[in-house]
């Protein structure tokens, strides 16, 4: 072993696999102070870690009992398995729950794993499985059904969503005071937050929108199309689609979209992989070709295609599809991004809607881990990160009677740079006033610029 010298209070997690997610879960996790130990058995991905962070690490298989002996499993309270082998980390997880007292979170990948999650996760034991191609392809429909929308995010299990978008010029909220916003649209909605020339605001009454600011707008899910007709953004869901790339996330992402509707076209230069995709969505046009090649994208219509999806496994290749797309027609285009972090550069360039896997696997292992830090109730519902992580938005659970219970919300002393965005009781989404309160049992929203809330309490000053 090799790192770590002073120890940090927090949560002891073991993480298996230095790839992109698990370098990215010990960035966030160290932020947060917890006690990490990383196993690979490449010493060449564990060094730079070790040198960058105040961690520990160890050379070795991670599904080794005495691997995991020598990590610390008998103490830890968290193991984390997200290596390139679903079989590996599932694995992984079972050895440590039988050595160690400590929950697991497996990444697994694999549709016919992805079809037994439920099963795997109940007989295993696992605090969490996560698969974060399916959930990339999730995020990118959600996006597709709004194509409008930079960003779809979902809260109280689908009943609200947080949608993203950036204000043109000439729209009516284009120089609108926040507090004059109900006289513009017919429903309950919120502006959590603004960016705004790369600085993020939570914006009170008298704050007045511009053209070029991206507003983070929270509401009931059936609201989000009726607020975008209020100022006058199309909200009509694509009729088809072309995807560049047969992987993993483009079978999930067709099969959700062909099961609402939408036509599919898939290129992939693997003529095997085609021959599987084919068999796998007959419902899809599988094309067997070099995605990047000009000639065959306006073949396959490029230039009328109504979304364009590149989800090729390089990131550069997907960047440079986008911005050709971005050329020669008026498609929807999402970018799926793996592993550049070059995000003041990427925000240079018009890439549309842009994705990111390895943070949609992180933020749902954070929620977990913030959880299990303050309770052991599940006090954390949902959480993610806004606008190149500058702000977050936290569903919390409301267990019991605490100091935000019972009283109005005006008569709170809350942190600045920081709304309750909306209180769920009961599936009903509440855009709170101040004479609203919070309730036991209710699930609430909030939106900061402060990060590593535990709980919900940890909004008042």
């Amino acid at each position: 072993m090799f790192g770590l010298d002073d120890p940090k209070k927090g949560l002891k997690i073991i993480i298996v696999g230095c790839g992109k997610v698990g370098r990215t879960l010990v960035d966030r996790l160290c932020a947060e102070g917890h006690e990490i130990t990383v196993i690979d058995k490449k010493i060449d991905k564990i060094t730079p870690l070790t040198n960058m962070y105040d961690i520990m690490g160890v050379e070795g298989n991670g599904a080794s009992y005495s691997v995991q002996i020598e990590a610390g499993i008998e103490d830890s309270d968290l193991f984390i398995a997200v290596t390139d082998s679903d079989e590996l980390n599932l694995l992984c997880c079972t050895i440590a729950k039988r050595v160690g007292n400590c929950a697991a979170i497996a990444r697994v990948r694999t549709p016919d794993y992805s079809k037994e999650v439920s099963y795997l996760q109940e007989k295993l034991g696992l605090a969490m499985i996560i698969n974060p191609e399916q959930e990339a392809a999730r995020e990118i429909a959600s996006i597709l059904a709004l194509p409008s929308t930079l960003e779809v995010n979902s809260f109280a299990h689908g009943q609200a969503e947080m949608v993203e978008l950036e204000i043109k010029e000439g729209n009516v909220l284009d120089g609108l005071m926040m507090k004059d916003l109900t006289s513009k649209v017919s429903i309950s909605v919120l502006i959590a937050a603004v960016k705004r020339e790369g600085k993020v605001y939570i914006p009170s009454g008298d704050f007045v929108l511009s053209a070029g600011d991206i507003i983070s707008v929270v509401g009931a899910r059936r609201y989000a199309r009726i607020f975008l007709k209020d100022i006058g953004i199309k909200t009509r869901q694509v009729k088809d689609c072309l995807i560049v790339g047969g992987g993993k996330a483009s079978y999930y992402l067709a099969q959700t979209l062909i099961s609402s509707g939408i036509n599919v076209k898939i290129i992939e230069q693997d003529k095997a992989r085609c021959e599987e995709l084919s068999i796998a969505l007959p419902k899809a046009i599988i094309i067997n070709g070099d995605g990047s090649d000009e000639a065959l994208l306006q073949e396959e219509g490029i230039q009328y295609t109504e979304s364009f999806v590149p989800l090729t496994g390089i990131d550069e290749e997907n960047i440079l599809l986008t911005l050709y797309a971005n050329q020669v027609s008026n498609a929807k285009v999402i970018t799926k991004i793996n592993r550049i972090n070059f995000n003041s550069v990427l925000s240079q360039l018009n890439l549309g809607s842009v994705v990111y896997p390895k943070f949609i696997t992180t933020e749902a292992i954070v929620a977990y881990v913030r959880a299990k830090s303050a309770s052991k109730e599940k006090n954390i519902e949902t959480l993610y990160h806004l606008h190149d992580s500058t702000a977050e938005a936290i569903e919390f659970n409301v267990v019991e009677k605490s100091d935000m219970t019972g009283t109005p919300l005006c008569k709170l002393k809350l942190k600045d740079n920081l709304r309750i965005a909306f209180i769920n009781r009961n599936g009903a989404i509440i855009i709170p006033s101040g004479n609203d309160t919070i309730e036991v049992g209710d699930t609430v929203m909030v939106v900061t610029t402060h990060t590593g809330f535990t709980r919900l309490e940890n909004a008042l000053m």
